[in-house]
């Protein structure tokens, strides 16, 4: 089981004062391995778990959002690095995938794309969950079962993702048991969506955490670090980093802030600890579902992290997730990251928000920095093994012993007696980067290692003593001699910079990245941030006019986004109505941001969801026929002015200005005839659900139109690099 964005302290049997009792117990009668590292990103993460491979080398280095065409930028895994999950299914067993994918390029992920990098094709017999990096857990934007989106008008008032996947899970432990029974084994590769943003809990599970955090984050990261030498998983001369610029960011003291922030910013790490709380909750549930079975004892269960939790909150924390995320160039001073909205709605189903970056550095516990970053608060997660059956073996107590996420697939390997796979397709299988690390485990004696990291410039290299990082991105002015050393055995949280002191170890340290870098694969480096930017030729197809129908389902989010992203576009809409008619036309996105056409009362109804604040237009009709044209007309500062031209000619301005959609948003994909999956208009779908349009609905059709002059000279240097590279 992994989880998405938790921190190394966020657990209980890590020293959290959140409720995890089911956790903690698997904990308590496994392994919990305090030295375990994990590329500070997902999607790299999960490559070199499942492959055994160093991320770079497995084709990610960075998630797959960008695809500059360089080998460590292929964003699918290579044919060549079979799974663990096929792995083991070429050993007899049974595999299932849950929750999140994100290996699979965008230009992949719709229903008509290149499947060669989904689940089903990398070993799994059975997938059920989302293939983007996140998404609501009240309103997923696109679930996939198998080979194939699910078709959903509107989920029911009380479904949540965790327990939908847990449910699935259950379904397809029990099938594979009546199919097989104890004939063969099972894997199971639980990827949680939870608690990457937004962050979204149940009532109640938020009301469990009301009061618990508001004397703040500087109190809560004193307590968990105490508890955590009180359970000795560090020894009792470590020390807590202070709250300075180097190790938080600048996270501001809790005592400093004002009541209304305090307010808000407990508020938020409530339901950060309810969601989490949730997850332990259906842990629990499928705990007792092995046990009903009788496969509990018999079966290893490991739970880990993708990476360290993530200041991608900011300082203050944000209820509008998808403009807290535009991180483009040439966005206004004014926008807005933290659209405000009544602060008992952060958590639910109408809000997309993230905690500040203050609890981050709470989660992290006790190391510095974030998700992203290579020093310890971006790297270093919980893993903890369990194993009833095995525990004679030794495979019970706290581990301190350095492992990373490439070790995991032949430490199961080893545990489960099946040899890794010589060959693939008839090609020999890339050579795995991990090792096996059960003696460790058991209790035997640390093993040297040397390990590379990298992330946007960013750079480490760990042996048994030693760690060795550049914090910052390299770039143009980066200086070479900006290395830092840090001696890990006595200096765990990376607080004493030994450089300056150790200079030759510092150069044959850096000699060794070089060469690590170079057998995986690692440059080119993107250390300016240029390079995700660069998109292949191949994506302009998707930029021309599209035409869709009722029947079209939700066209997906990466597809939806190239008609609209940053431009003008219009949208043509043919449809006939009566006295009796109403309904949706058109949506797109949800209530973390985007916009919906709908008919009723005799009027053209335009909502738009400004990352939460919506707002409204309205247009006459009489019955009848209808041509229309909708125009979103880019203006400067990241705007659009949206109207329409009738069947008459004539032209109405339906909103003047409104902030541009940018980022991820919409995320839901264009949905014609109702307003499917994730509502825009929270009011609306109140009052209709998902609105279907009962006239009789034509085709709908976008025309993208010139793109926005936001940066232009960025877009000038990056359309002349995309023609170097693609040349």
């Amino acid at each position: 089981m992994v989880m998405d964005d938790m921190g190394f302290s966020d657990i209980g049997a890590y020293g959290s004062e959140i409720d995890t009792p089911n956790l903690d117990a698997i904990a308590s009668a496994g392994v919990l391995e305090t030295n375990y590292h994990t590329p500070p990103m997902c999607a790299p993460a999960r490559a070199s778990l499942l492959t055994g491979v160093n991320p770079h080398r497995a084709g990610f280095a960075y998630v797959p959002h960008a695809d500059p065409g360089f080998p460590n930028y292929a964003m699918e895994l290579p044919a060549r690095a079979p799974t663990l999950a096929a792995t083991l299914r070429n050993a007899g067993y049974s595999t299932f995938a849950l929750g999140k994918w994100h290996l699979t390029l965008e230009t992949n992920l719709s229903d008509g794309g290149d499947k060669s990098s989904w689940p089903l094709q990398r070993g799994f017999d059975k997938y059920f969950g989302c293939m983007d990096g996140f998404t609501s857990l009240f309103h997923p934007h696109r679930l996939v079962r198998d080979n194939s989106a699910v078709h959903t008008e509107e989920y029911p008032e009380d479904f949540y993702l965790t327990d939908a996947l847990t449910d699935e899970a259950m379904g397809m432990i029990s099938s594979h048991q009546a199919g097989s029974g104890a004939r063969r084994p099972f894997f199971m590769y639980f990827a949680q969506q939870a608690v990457h943003g937004p962050l979204q809990a149940k009532d109640r599970d938020i009301e469990k955490y009301r009061g618990i955090y508001d004397e703040g984050w500087d109190v809560l990261r004193e307590q968990r670090f105490k508890r955590q030498l009180d359970k000795g998983l560090f020894a009792g001369n470590t020390s807590l980093p202070a709250r300075d610029e180097s190790a938080l960011d600048g996270v501001e003291p809790w005592k400093d802030l004002t009541a209304e922030q305090k307010i808000r910013f407990a508020r938020h790490m409530e339901v950060y600890a309810a969601t989490l709380d949730n997850v332990d909750q259906n842990v629990g549930r499928l705990v007792q579902h092995l046990k009903l079975i009788g496969e509990y004892d018999n079966t290893i269960f490991v739970f880990t992290s993708d990476n360290g939790g993530t200041a991608e909150g900011g300082s203050e924390g944000t209820r509008s997730y998808f403009s807290q995320f535009a991180s483009m160039p040439g966005l206004p001073g004014s926008w807005e990251r933290d659209v405000p909205r009544p602060i008992e709605l952060i958590g639910g189903p109408q809000v997309y928000s993230h905690y500040p970056r203050g609890w981050a550095a709470v989660s992290n516990t006790p190391f510095r920095k974030y998700k992203t970053h290579t020093m310890a608060g971006g790297v270093r997660v919980p893993l903890v093994l369990s194993w009833p059956a095995g525990k004679g073996q030794g495979l019970h107590g706290i581990r301190n012993a350095f492992m990373f996420s490439a070790d995991v697939m032949p430490t199961l390997l080893e545990l489960a007696g099946v040899p890794p796979m010589k060959h693939v397709q008839g090609e020999m299988a890339l050579e795995l980067d991990g090792v096996s690390r059960v003696q460790t485990l058991v209790g035997g004696e640390p093993e040297d290692h040397t390990q590379y990291f990298e992330l946007q410039g960013r750079r480490a290299l760990c042996t048994h003593q030693w760690k060795l990082l550049s914090p910052d991105r390299l770039g143009p002015s980066w200086d070479p001699d900006a290395w830092q050393l840090y001696n890990v055995l006595t200096d765990p949280t990376e607080i004493h910079d030994l450089a300056a002191e150790h200079p030759g170890i510092v150069h044959e340290l850096a000699a060794r990245w070089d060469s690590e870098a170079w057998r995986n694969t690692v440059f080119p480096l993107n250390d300016d941030g240029t390079l995700l930017r660069v998109r292949p030729a191949s994506e302009l197809e998707l930029e021309n006019p599209l035409t869709l129908y009722r029947s079209s389902g939700v066209l997906e989010r990466f597809r939806s986004l190239k008609l609209t992203k940053l431009r003008s576009f219009d949208i043509e809409l043919d449809f006939e109505f009566t006295d009796r008619d109403a309904g949706v036309l058109v949506s797109h996105g949800d209530q973390g941001g985007g916009y919906l056409l709908y008919v009723k009362d005799h009027e053209l109804h335009l909502s738009y969801n400004a990352y939460g604040t919506v707002l409204r237009g309205r247009h006459a009709l009489d019955t009848g026929h209808h041509h229309l044209t909708v125009h979103f007309l880019s203006l400067p500062d990241a705007q659009w002015q949206i109207s329409l031209t009738d069947r008459d000619g004539m032209n109405k301005v339906l909103i003047d200005v409104v902030p541009m959609m940018v980022g991820m948003a919409p995320f839901t994909g264009i949905s014609v005839g109702a307003d499917r999956c994730g509502p825009v208009d929270w009011d609306l779908s109140e009052r209709h659900r998902s609105f279907p349009f009962t006239g009789s609905l034509g085709p709908v059709t976008y025309i993208p139109g010139a793109k926005t002059d936001l940066n232009p000279e960025l877009f000038a240097e990056l359309e002349e690099r995309v023609a170097v590279v693609f040349d």
